[in-house]
């Protein structure tokens, strides 16, 4: 089973690594990271790079596409070899699934029109704008659609994919084999639960973000 993880120019790393780590267990999984062409790609805040293998169009026809997110993601909404590919991959693909902003694009290439889907908490009113049906669930299932929240979901959802694809005897091996026992000391891991100041911090700090460029 091929899986194909796309990267871009700042990419959010634990959107594609996360998924990266559960998905790796699923017994005969090849995980292939994609890139604008083979070589280096930084992520989101400039201090780590993750290496893409090949270009995206060396895997017209992967099994399944898991689309990261990031900052990066608004520079591909109009990218029409990006959005041509997932279009190609989509018509073929076992699963299409997709992490924070990575749905952004999914919704662009029209894979999400009229499907309910996720995104991080600050983007989804851009997700209705796209064609969706933005819903706050961290992990949405629409037929071979997959959808999951805000980076940190992304390792739900990689779970959830790999029950449907080994069982859940293999989704619970791997989440045992990689420890994933959520224990956060703050309740404060969404915008409902997190006190006003941190959500109007995190929005500042976000929107400064993407108005630089970062």
């Amino acid at each position: 089973m091929e899986i194909a993880i796309p990267l871009f120019d700042r990419v959010t790393a634990l959107d594609a690594v996360g998924p990266y780590q559960v998905l790796a267990g699923i017994p005969g999984a090849q995980v292939r990271f994609l890139g604008p062409e083979a070589g280096p790609v930084r992520a989101d805040n400039r201090m780590l790079t993750l290496v893409a293998e090949a270009p995206y169009e060396d895997s017209p026809a992967p099994d399944v596409l898991v689309f990261p997110g990031g900052n990066g993601t608004r520079a591909l909404l109009e990218d029409d070899r990006v959005l041509g590919w997932v279009r190609g991959v989509h018509e073929s693909s076992r699963w299409t699934t997709s992490v924070c902003t990575g749905s952004l694009v999914l919704a662009a290439a029209g894979v999400l029109e009229g499907l309910k889907a996720t995104t991080h908490w600050m983007e989804m009113e851009r997700l209705g704008e796209l064609g969706a049906q933005p819903v706050s669930d961290r992990v949405v299932e629409q037929g071979k659609v997959i959808t999951a929240a805000g980076v940190s979901a992304g390792i739900d959802m990689a779970l959830t994919l790999a029950a449907r694809e080994a069982g859940p005897e293999v989704a619970q091996a791997i989440q045992l084999a990689i420890e994933y026992d959520p224990q956060p000391p703050f309740d404060a891991g969404s915008p409902d639960k997190a006190p006003r100041e941190i959500v109007e911090l995190v929005r500042g700090v976000m929107a400064g973000m993407e108005s630089e460029g970062r």
